[in-house]
Parts: C-alpha cells; sequence; structure tokens
C-alpha cells in the first residue's frame, strides 16, 4: 500500500467532512441568499419533472441506503441475514434506484446543456455538479457487476467496516480496501470529493430539507382579525351601521 492510498482513503475522508460541515454552517451564516437551489423552471419547463423526479428518489435512497448499510454494524443483523444476502439485496436496490438517478441526472444534464438560455445562466458549478453526478452514478452502477462475481459478501463488508472506522476514529481503515477495485476506490473517491464541494455549490438547499422537520414542532400562529369594533358573531353586512 502506497502513501497516495494511505493519503485517499485514511485521510482524505476527514478532510472532506470537516469541509462538508464547517463550510456548511460558514455559508448559511455569511451568505443566506445564495442558500437556494437556483430553479431554471422558468426558463423551461420541459423535461425538468421527469429529470428531477427521477434524480431525486435515485439519490435520496442511495444516499440512506448507503448510510444505513455502511454505517450499521454485522453484528445487529447477522442473526437473521447473511453478508450475503445483504449484498444481493444491495445490489438488486442499487441497482434500481441507481438508474433511475443515472436517468434522471442526464436528462437535467442534457437539458442544461441543450438549451441555450439555461446555459447561459447556469454557473460553471451547476454544471460541473451534474458531470461529478453523473459519474458518480455511472460508477456505481458500474461496481455491481463487480459485486456479482463474489456474493459471499466478503468486500461489501471490508467496505462497511472501512467506513465504520472512519466514522468511529479508528486506525487501519486504508490497509482494509487496498486490494479492492479501482472501481469501487474510484467511486469511494469521487462520492468523498462531492462532500468537499458540497458547500460551495447548489447542494446545499439539501440542508434545507431537513431543516423542514422543524415544522412538525414549531408552535401554532396566533392570527388576529383585523375587522376592528366588530363582534365574532356581527355579520358582515351590518359593517358601519
Amino acid at each position: 500500500m502506497n502513501g497516495f492510498h494511505n493519503f485517499v482513503f485514511g485521510i482524505y475522508p476527514y478532510i472532506a467532512l470537516t469541509i462538508f460541515l464547517l463550510g456548511s454552517l460558514i455559508r448559511f451564516d455569511r451568505d443566506q441568499y445564495s442558500w437556494k437551489s437556483d430553479s431554471s423552471q422558468l426558463l423551461r419547463k420541459g423535461q425538468l419533472r421527469w429529470g428531477s423526479n427521477l434524480f431525486h428518489v435515485g439519490i435520496l435512497f442511495l444516499f440512506f441506503g448507503h448510510s444505513v448499510g455502511m454505517l450499521t454494524p454485522h453484528a445487529l443483523y447477522e442473526s437473521f441475514m447473511t453478508a450475503g444476502a445483504k449484498q444481493l439485496m444491495a445490489m438488486v436496490s442499487g441497482g434500481l434506484f441507481g438508474l433511475f438517478g443515472f436517468a434522471g441526472v442526464s436528462i437535467l444534464l442534457h437539458r442544461r446543456l441543450s438549451d441555450v438560455r439555461i446555459r447561459v445562466t447556469s454557473k460553471t458549478s451547476d454544471i460541473v455538479l451534474l458531470w461529478l453526478l453523473w459519474a458518480q452514478f455511472a460508477l456505481g452502477l458500474a461496481t455491481i457487476p463487480l459485486s456479482a462475481q463474489h456474493l459471499d459478501g466478503g468486500m461489501m463488508m471490508l467496505l462497511a467496516e472501512w467506513a465504520q472506522r472512519i466514522v468511529t476514529f479508528r486506525g487501519g481503515a486504508a490497509e482494509l480496501i487496498a486490494d479492492a477495485s479501482w472501481v469501487f476506490k474510484a467511486h469511494m473517491f469521487l462520492g468523498m470529493s462531492i462532500f468537499l464541494i458540497f458547500p460551495f455549490t447548489r447542494l446545499v438547499h439539501v440542508w434545507s430539507g431537513f431543516g423542514t422537520l422543524a415544522y412538525i414542532t414549531r408552535p401554532y400562529q396566533v392570527v388576529r382579525s383585523r375587522r376592528i369594533g366588530m363582534t365574532p358573531q356581527q355579520p358582515l353586512s351590518q359593517r358601519g351601521r
């Protein structure tokens, strides 16, 4: 294992997560007017509904699926599910929703590049981000044939152990995946890089989606009537009498 591998999979994850968290906080504190998704719906509605819905369904499922699948210790589910069964479930569900996301981001990328009005009003970061997401979906789908070659779940267990060691600040994470295929490594590196650039792109609006959960616990609004001098029982026809 060389120093570059150790840096990318042992140190770079912490750099990406630090910038992801601190960068998001600083942007929210100092530049709230840019905290939005910059929708281009007013310029052209065509393709947006299909592209946006497929993309969001795919990426949200994959985000939570990866989070739960990678960060759940094997001891919590080994009594009712083998590593091979978990890998097969991940391949089927991940492949299906990966296709949804890939189709969606492909539509959005084509729409942004083919329409002159949308292209000229797009930021460089918008186009770069779409290309990165397109490549990430493509790499994720490319891991499925590789996973099918070892259905015992061995590689998946190593990848999960790597993620768990990273988030729990345990050493030896990079050594676990030294022999993994370059496709897995490229998928992981690109995923960390997307977290790295997250605060500098329109992706920050994702935080607002989680923030809407606060509406469940917010107090009720008190609305007072503007009909001065009228009792609640007084009909509108008697106003001014």
